[in-house]
This record gives structure tokens, sequence and C-alpha cells, in this order.
């Protein structure tokens, strides 16, 4: 159980750091995610076919996937543009409103009537996004790309939760990553055409970059967390993914000396983005142990 545990938290540095590289790596955001998911199938299907598992799957179901993967590379595109756009603590910060999309987004396209508790707690994270919106002009096109991300996380998670429900996590991965690197190769030379950039090939120390980010912190965070899960609970691992943003700051700082760009409106801003964090697990700890109780 020792072990699961520094597993679980090796993963959660690990999708901290998918942030850092968006900083590090010189390609823009578009070019950035087309590679990521490049490379992450590329080298996900070798792993595969070298361990006999190659998924098989119709084309219709390859194609729910596939649109599927397309969600995620949007995610990916605005929260890395978010990071250039202002930097790693911003992107991350802002990446707390997935759950006020997720509690109006999930009832919505579910049919059932929306959580007041879920909307109350994540109107919080808002007021936290806002604290730093109002008062921290510097970051604004990065918050506003922060908030879209979030909004396409949470529209990517409840549409993933549907999809892969009849399918093994190993072909949700395979043709997540095959079909946003089709669909966004479509939408690339428009992008490109809009948004110009000087150098559309990634350079050595890029290249490097997006082999660690894809072997690392994309597929060896998927075969961490399928081996924590046989272990820890998903409900205790998906608490502890609440701290993913904290490391990517505490790195942030450590790396790139952020501290200097952010000032007291982001750390009140911050603050109140963990107050909310605290009072969603609280709620769901006690809601976890009064159903345990009742049984």
């Amino acid at each position: 159980m020792k072990q699961a545990f520094i597993k679980l938290h090796i993963s959660i540095i690990l999708a901290g750091f998918t942030g850092v590289f968006g900083k590090l790596i010189s390609l823009n955001e578009a070019l950035l995610v087309w590679n990521r998911m490049l490379f992450t199938f590329i080298l996900f299907f070798f792993i595969l076919l070298a361990g006999k598992k190659l998924p098989k799957a119709s084309v219709l179901d390859v194609a729910k996937i596939g649109g599927t993967g397309f969600l995620l590379g949007l995610h990916w595109i605005f929260f890395y543009g978010s990071i250039k756009a202002s930097n790693v603590s911003i992107g991350v910060v802002c990446f707390s409103l997935t759950g006020l999309f997720t509690a109006i987004l999930e009832p919505l396209m579910g049919h059932r009537r929306i959580s007041v508790r879920e909307l109350l707690f994540s109107l919080v994270a808002l007021c936290g996004i806002l604290l730093i919106f109002h008062f921290d002009t510097r970051h604004r096109t990065g918050i506003l790309l922060g908030a879209g991300s979030a909004f396409l996380a949470a529209l990517f998670t409840i549409t993933n939760k549907k999809v892969g429900i009849r399918h093994a996590a190993s072909t949700m991965l395979l043709y997540e990553m095959l079909g946003g690197f089709l669909c966004i190769s479509c939408i690339l030379p428009f992008y490109l055409h809009y948004f110009p950039v000087q150098n559309i090939l990634p350079s050595t120390i890029d290249f490097l970059y997006l082999f660690i980010l894809s072997l690392f912190c994309t597929i060896g965070l998927y075969l961490l967390q399928i081996q924590v899960l046989k272990k820890i609970s998903a409900f205790t691992v998906n608490l502890s993914y609440n701290l993913e943003p904290v490391y990517s700051i505490i790195l942030a700082m450590i790396i790139f000396n952020e501290s200097k760009e952010l000032n007291f409106s982001f750390y009140a801003g911050l603050s109140l983005i963990i107050l909310s964090v605290l009072l969603q697990m609280g709620a769901v700890l006690k809601i976890r142990r009064a159903s345990n109780f009742s049984t």
C-alpha cells in the first residue's frame, strides 16, 4: 500500500510537469499539442504492439473515441495557450474552474438537477479567478484562455466518461491520441494562417521535451494510474489529484522563479481556490462516511 501511495504522488508530480513543459517548449500551443498527440500515439502503439496488447475496435467506436480525443486536444491548446500568454501558475489556477463547468454541464447533459452545493463550492473558485482577473491586468488573456481550457476539460471529462464505459483505458488512450492528432491536423493550417510562427518544426531541445512529455507525463502517467487503482480506490485518487495545481505552482516557482511575477491578488485568489477545493473534499468525505455508515 505504501508503494501505491508513492506511485500516486509520482503520477501527480508528472501531471504537474505538463504545465512546465508547456513553458519550456518553444512551439506555439497548437503545434505543441499536435506533436504531443503524435508522439504519444506512436510510442504507445509500439508499447502495446511489443506487449501483444494492441486493442481492437470498430470503425464507429474509433470515430467516437477519436472525437473525444479532439476535445482533449482543444483543451490542451487552450491550456498551453494560457500558459504561453501568462505563466504556468495562471494556467493551472484557471484549470480549477473545471469543477464549476462540470457542475453545470454534467446535469444539463445528463438531464438531472444541478447540485446547489457543487455550484456554490465552485463559485468560490470563480471568485478567486475574478479577484486575480480584476487586479492583475497583465494576465487577462491568459486567464480567458485558461477559463476556455477549463470549460473544454469539463466537456471532455463528461464525454469521455460516456464513451469510455464499454472500452478499456488503453483503447481510449490510443485512439484519443490518434483522433486528436488527425482532427488537429485538419485545423492546423488555418490556425497557423491566423497565428503565424517562424518555426514549425521542433528544435532538438523541443524534440527532447516532447519525447519526455509524451512518454512520462502522458503514457507513464496513465500506466501509474492503472497500477495505483489496483491498490487505492478511485475516490482517494481523485481527491489526491486536487494537489496537482499546487505541485505545478511550486515547480514553476522553482524552475522559472515565477514568484516574482505574482502579486497579492494572485495569492488572495489562490487562497479562495484552495478553500473551494477543501470545501469540496470535505463534502465528499462527509458523504462517503455517511454512505459507509449506512451500509
